[in-house]
């Protein structure tokens, strides 16, 4: 699957975790997101869940990268880490289902009709158990909404084809906030202003960042490209 014009379409993208059409008007807002400030503990954390997922799926050979807020030192963040999973070939997508909800990972499948290049999962952390969330969430009615079961989670794993524009733009956004702070500390305040208010879920939340996200990932993929070229010599 070859990409082409990367940043024409990145403002049409979802963010992630977004469903568009998820209608969760009826639902009152309770959740507080629960914020951290930037812990190095997040890194070790990462590596320990990237070794973990290559016991389960390094059959695919995946490429996995630490994204999101955590993955940005300074930034604020839900601590929850989100991982980026790039396989080779789209196909592969549903061979990393019964894997991982077989070691206890929750499948979002209810976001694959949107999202159909992308599966979705929720680890929660050791010692948390909930027996009303199914293994795979098809029906809106499953997705869990209390703040309690979100302050629960480890990490989101985002798994992608290493050849999307999702995949880059994800990593781009990430590497821009890294050397650009500028940007990142607008970034933050955002997030400072965000963090008192009540939501949904965490879609929601995620969706009140949607445009600053939408207008710096656009940038952030423009400047990735330019730093991806070959130098002439």
């Amino acid at each position: 699957m070859n990409e082409t014009n990367l940043t024409t379409e990145i403002k049409a993208e979802p963010n992630i975790g977004v469903r568009s059409n998820y209608n969760r008007e009826t639902r009152a807002k309770e959740m507080k997101i629960k914020f951290e400030e930037y812990n190095t503990e997040w890194t070790t954390e990462f590596d320990q869940l990237k070794a973990e997922l290559l016991k389960l799926i390094g059959f695919l050979n995946p490429k996995i990268e630490h994204i999101g807020s955590t993955s940005v030192e300074g930034l604020s963040a839900k601590p929850i880490i989100d991982i980026l999973v790039g396989l080779k070939s789209e196909n592969d997508l549903d061979k990393t289902v019964k894997p991982l909800i077989d070691y206890g990972y929750i499948h979002y499948d209810i976001y694959n009709e949107d999202m159909p290049y992308r599966r979705f999962f929720v680890k929660h952390k050791m010692g948390y158990t909930n027996p009303s969330i199914p293994r795979v969430i098809i029906k809106a009615d499953q997705v869990p909404t209390s703040t309690e079961e979100h302050n629960n989670r480890l990490a989101h794993i985002h798994i992608l084809p290493i050849d999307s524009k999702h995949w880059t733009r994800h990593v781009a956004f990430r590497d821009y906030l890294r050397e650009n702070s500028k940007i990142k500390n607008e970034y933050q305040r955002l997030k400072e202003e965000l963090k008192s208010k009540e939501w949904r879920d965490g879609n929601e939340y995620n969706e009140a960042k949607d445009k600053f996200i939408k207008e710096e990932e656009q940038k952030a993929v423009n400047w990735y490209n330019n730093k991806m070229k070959p130098t002439e010599k």
